[in-house]
């Protein structure tokens, strides 16, 4: 095997005996690296810690002991992904829980025995590197997930924006105002108990918050004059519309992202001192996504040409919303603002999303927008609905029981965890002839479900039916929860949904 391909092993002992016998035992098959002592260890790991698939480590050496280099590695975060294995003639119950709790992986007593040691070396790295490509899959599926799915919100989202006259920018530049506004909130204040993991949910939904724009008549949308006071009382509905769209999503509405988007949707409109809309609002009554969102989205407003006026510059905007030229807004984000006034101009000039991105939703945006059947505003949110809460869907059920079936062809899909449960396969043709899928659920509950699917109101949104399902260990008490698809003809075209398991 070339010396290049193998595996590579750090040795630490102060015993040179103690080295040649574990390297005349693995140097056939590895790439073998020593060190003296546990300094050494650390000099070495300091270098190439990525290139290093497990260590052998002593524990009394001098300068510095295998506890310490533990201890290191776990400051250091090396042992996350650095086997160690402990080799010593101590072997009491104390010192192995030591080392154990320091994140050793495996414990190998002296003297020697050559297989014991061959086999534990093997399967230590063995173990090590399939986890290292489990985590590597995972983590590219989960990228790939978040890809699509930000892409999915952004090009529903531009074909709002398209409708307006606009360039279909203003969608990504809130969401990055939206950023960095947050971000400069978590460091002057905890006043909102903001985490990363909310900054991630409400930048993503901020994509949402003119949705309600697409019942909006064209007319009034693209008026390039002021409005009468009648077009304003109609364009002020966009707000409670893009809400109510997603206060519809009947199984979906308790989702953290649908959840964030109900409230920018009906809430960015609001102000600091009450003069919003639609609810008059006040102060922090109003949610800090939207507040957020309000001032991101005014910001944008401002530094971008609209068919009514314009575009402002970057200073004059900053020096209006500051001056309550635009409303009135949370002392703590004005704060936040001129605190990220410069940082925001920075982002800008650097056009932080790709030109391929974007042009990718536009043009994706532009060709949807084309059909027939898109050509007006109740047919557009018809397809944007739809779209919109299978993303949501699956964005939210992701590691949960979900399932997709299209009637022609006859096709079920199912995520991985589904077929863990049943013991079915991500894609199965022409279910319904399949034994073992037919076998999860009594024909009379099927056949019960399906009617109620092809029943269901157009004003409702899904189904949620009790039944019994069938899993690997027995038959559960299960709560199906579909979705019906409709075609361009309003034809029953399949389902998509999620099974909530109630236990056996």
């Amino acid at each position: 095997m070339n010396g290049q391909n193998k595996p590579r092993i750090l040795i630490v002992d102060d015993s040179l005996l103690n080295i040649e016998i574990l390297e005349s035992i693995l140097e056939d098959d590895y790439d073998i690296v020593t060190a003296g002592n546990g300094a050494e260890a650390i000099a070495v790991l300091q270098k190439e810690s990525v290139n290093i698939s497990l260590v052998l480590l002593d524990i009394n050496m001098p300068i510095m002991d295998g506890y310490e280099v533990l201890e290191i590695m776990n400051e250091k975060h090396w042992i996350d992904d650095v086997p160690v294995i402990m080799i010593s003639a101590e072997n009491s119950v104390s010192s192995m829980h030591r080392a154990y709790e320091l994140g050793i992986t495996d414990f190998i007593s002296r003297p020697f025995d050559m297989l014991i040691v061959s086999h534990r070396v093997k399967n230590t790295i063995m173990l090590y590197t399939k986890q290292k490509k489990l985590i590597s899959m995972v983590a590219d599926q989960i990228y790939e997930k978040e890809k699509n799915s930000n892409l999915m919100i952004n090009v529903l989202s531009h074909i709002v924006e398209f409708r307006n006259g606009e360039s279909g920018m203003h969608v990504l530049h809130v969401q990055l105002f939206t950023q960095i506004l947050l971000k400069q909130l978590v460091k002057i204040t905890d006043k909102y108990n903001i985490t990363e993991s909310d900054i991630s949910l409400i930048s993503r939904a901020s994509a949402l918050h003119d949705i309600g724009k697409i019942s909006i008549p064209d007319e009034i949308l693209n008026k390039p004059g002021r409005f009468t006071d009648e077009e304003f009382a109609i364009m002020k509905r966009h707000s409670m519309e893009g809400a109510k769209m997603l206060d519809n999503l009947v199984a979906y509405k308790d989702e953290p992202l649908v959840k964030v988007a109900y409230q920018i949707c009906r809430w960015h409109h609001e102000r600091y001192d009450g003069r919003g809309y639609p609810d008059g609002l006040k102060g922090d009554e109003i949610p800090i996504s939207a507040q957020i969102v309000a001032l991101a989205d005014v910001y944008d407003a401002l530094t971008s040409e609209r068919v009514y006026k314009k575009a402002f510059s970057h200073e004059k905007a900053i020096d209006m919303i500051l001056n309550n030229e635009c409303g009135v807004f949370n002392p703590l984000l004005m704060e936040c603002l001129k605190q990220s006034a410069e940082l925001i101009r920075k982002e800008l000039d650097k056009q932080t999303v790709s030109m391929g991105e974007h042009n990718e939703m536009e043009n994706i945006s532009i060709e949807m927008l084309q059909y027939d059947e898109l050509s007006s505003s109740e047919e557009t949110l018809r397809l944007l609905e739809y779209e919109r809460m299978k993303n949501n869907f699956y964005i939210s059920v992701s590691g949960g029981i979900f399932f997709e079936y299209t009637s022609s062809p006859s096709i079920v899909t199912v995520n991985p965890e589904c077929c863990d449960l049943f013991g079915i396969s991500e894609i199965t043709n022409d279910p319904f002839h399949n034994e073992q899928v037919m076998s999860l659920i009594h024909p009379e509950d099927l056949q019960k479900l399906s009617e109620k699917l092809h029943n269901l109101p157009k004003d409702e949104q899904a189904v949620e039916y009790n039944c019994k399902v069938k899993f690997r260990d027995g038959e559960h008490n299960a709560v199906i929860i579909c979705h019906p698809v409709y075609n361009s003809k309003s034809e029953y075209s399949g389902a998509f949904g999620k099974i909530v398991d109630k236990g056996i």
